[in-house]
């Protein structure tokens, strides 16, 4: 049975002139879009020239936050795919393996990310091959200055203009950018699947589907008042990080997420204290079929594992054909899970005070650095 708080919770989620009231910036249009996003970024990124200077025989992404999230999903993604190695840096500096061989791809929404702009020096002095993903700033002009392949966003489909609800531009515009390289390659009929799967979930998880019906606003639920654990294996493990920040983020939640089977090898004999896990935990599972065989084992003992320590779990099933629809089956679940969850704590999912803040207070502080 419903709480009349409960009742009075879902009146807010059911209601999308309710949810403009706090959803001022509408990001609940940017979640939407994700479609969009990615038929636009796969469009865009088809034009893109690129000739490589010598073999390419690694890449290297930088880029923070929302900006460097696509080349995590792509790194798990296409784990059994890359036939050179794919790594990603979240700092001011390259690996000392960077050489002319490397194809280094910056990657900031803003353009403007201080530390992506310090990598492209970085990676011009290590002469490497560079590629950039901005929608203007710094980084567009570096790139107009030294021709390099250049994807420039448009973000006609983010309306909420936040990075990290970009993410179909960053995980595509990617893609193009590595299928222009010829590192990768994808087809027109994966991207029309992609969106299919994306557009069912969407009807599954948009406002107007009310109460257990909608799996989103059911997981919103379990969230609330809680610090949730996602749980996942291989080739959902970027996926993973995806959501983690979005719930960060727009839900201003402590998410974590942990990655199987080596959260097997030290986690479960974390579990037990302090005592209060059990009452401030849940561990959400996210199960699929197209997991490892072992790994679809392993989910379902740990799940015991963890229920047996008094934490709450729960099983999250993704259901879609391939791999790379599952990804955005969860990214779309999820996104809509987090946004809920902001709903239901009565908050405006888009400023980012804090990290705004910081912002500004690194850079009185670390001027002439």
């Amino acid at each position: 049975m419903q709480t009349n708080e409960n009742i009075t919770k879902n009146s807010i989620l059911d209601s999308r002139e309710e949810i403009a009231k706090l959803d001022i910036e509408n990001m609940m249009g940017s979640i939407e879009e994700l479609g969009n996003q990615i038929n636009h970024a796969w469009s865009d990124t088809k034009s893109i020239e690129f000739v490589s200077k010598a073999e390419i025989r690694n890449v290297v992404v930088s880029g923070m936050g929302g900006s460097g999230l696509g080349a995590d999903v792509i790194k798990h993604l296409f784990k059994d795919e890359l036939k050179v190695p794919l790594d990603f840096v979240h700092d001011y500096t390259l690996p000392g393996f960077v050489n002319e061989n490397t194809l280094v791809i910056l990657s900031s929404y803003s353009g403007t990310t201080e530390e992506t702009v310090a990598c492209a020096e970085d990676a011009k002095q290590k002469n490497a091959q560079i590629m950039v993903i901005a929608a203007e700033g710094t980084l567009e002009e570096i790139a107009n200055e030294n021709h390099y392949a250049f994807y420039k966003i448009d973000p006609k489909f983010n309306p909420s203009n936040q990075p990290r609800m970009a993410i179909g531009y960053a995980v595509f515009g990617m893609i193009g950018l590595l299928a222009r390289a010829g590192v990768i390659s994808v087809t027109d009929q994966q991207i029309e699947a992609v969106v299919k799967t994306i557009q069912r979930q969407i009807e599954d998880c948009k406002v107007e589907t009310i109460g257990d019906e909608n799996p989103a606003k059911s997981l919103a639920f379990m969230l609330l008042d809680r610090r949730p654990v996602f749980v996942v294996s291989d080739f959902l493990e970027g996926a993973a990080h995806v959501s983690t920040n979005q719930h960060n983020e727009n839900a201003k939640a402590f998410v974590d997420y942990k990655v199987v089977p080596e959260m097997d090898h030290h986690l479960l004999e974390g579990l037990k204290y302090p005592l209060s896990n059990a009452s401030n935990h849940i561990f959400i599972f996210v199960k699929s079929m197209l997991y490892h065989p072992k790994n679809i084992i392993r989910m379902q003992l740990t799940q015991k594992i963890v229920a047996d320590n008094e934490i709450d779990t729960l099983a999250v099933p993704i259901k879609a054909q391939t791999k790379i629809e599952q990804v955005f089956e969860m990214l779309t679940l999820f996104g809509f899970a987090g946004f809920y969850l902001a709903m239901l704590e009565g908050i405006n999912p888009s400023p980012i005070p804090f990290v705004e803040s910081f912002k500004v207070d690194l850079k009185k502080m670390t001027q002439g650095i």
